[in-house]
């Protein structure tokens, strides 16, 4: 019984991974990645200590943003909730478009490889439509009201009654409770 789960599990936990979104993140890490290897400053001269500590900002930050855009497609899409979601992509459009300022930054003080940022601008360009088609998917059924108004869905206010909500938590909690005493926990043991 707990095999079986446990494939639907995990065929459920890798749906992210076949997202053409996910995808092309793995293709920004990558390059990302890349031109931070590619980074050696060796020059003794007092000004690249300066440019150094630019050089380690600047990539540090495009590693971070780098990382997190995957890691948000992944959370984004193992909750149906249409807020939560949101949430999610405003974190990837946010990490998406620093990696870009960062790009710029790193090249105003003196990188100079600018194929690979070249390269790095397409793949966020070819990212930017992925991600705008992967948003409209989202389904608008299943949303708690976000009493700050930023991600509910079209035609709910902030200050909508609770009954407005298509969220269910008393039904969630009972479903989370039948799951939790199913009886199957002896498996475990």
């Amino acid at each position: 019984m707990i095999n079986d789960e446990d494939e639907r599990f995990n065929s459920e936990l890798d749906e992210w991974r076949k997202l053409p979104v996910f995808k092309q993140a793995l293709v920004i890490l990558h390059l990302v990645e890349h031109i931070i290897e590619g980074i050696h400053l060796d020059d003794p001269h007092p000004s690249t200590h300066y440019k150094l500590r630019l050089y380690e900002r600047y990539t540090r930050q495009m590693m971070e943003n780098a990382l997190l855009i995957p890691s948000e497609i992944a959370t984004a899409d193992s909750t149906d909730l249409y807020d939560h979601k949101m949430e999610n992509a405003t974190i990837i459009r946010k990490a998406a478009k620093e990696i870009i300022a960062d790009s710029k930054g790193l090249q105003a003080s003196g990188y100079k490889e600018a194929e690979y940022l070249e390269l790095l601008y397409d793949a966020v360009e070819e990212f930017r439509p992925l991600f705008a088609e992967w948003v409209q998917s989202f389904s608008t059924k299943n949303f708690i009201i976000d009493r700050w108004g930023l991600f509910n869905p079209p035609g709910v206010s902030y200050d909508d009654p609770v009954d407005t909500m298509s969220f269910d938590s008393k039904s969630f909690l009972r479903d989370l409770e039948d799951d939790w005493d199913d009886g199957d926990d002896d498996d475990l043991i």
